[in-house]
């Protein structure tokens, strides 16, 4: 799950090397942290939010196969 988030992140970014993926254990639940250069917290959210909510949609879809929660959360 870790690599889908970051390939998707890197492939939206201009500054790819920035982008780092932490990975949590929360209440039977993984979180993703995603962090990227200040100046690509835009590309990486998109407009009303609906980049960030597609990643996460892909991200879930993923989860889901694999009877695993998770949640990825832009910082």
């Amino acid at each position: 799950m870790k690599e889908i988030v970051e390939i998707i992140a890197k492939a939206l970014v201009d500054h790819p090397e920035a982008v780092i993926v932490e990975e949590k254990d929360e209440d039977r639940m993984t979180v993703f942290e995603l962090h990227v250069a200040q100046e690509d917290m835009g590309k990486v959210i998109g407009k009303q939010g609906r980049i960030a909510k597609a990643m996460r949609t892909v991200v879930k879809a993923a989860a889901t196969r694999e009877n695993q929660r998770v949640t990825v959360e832009i910082i």
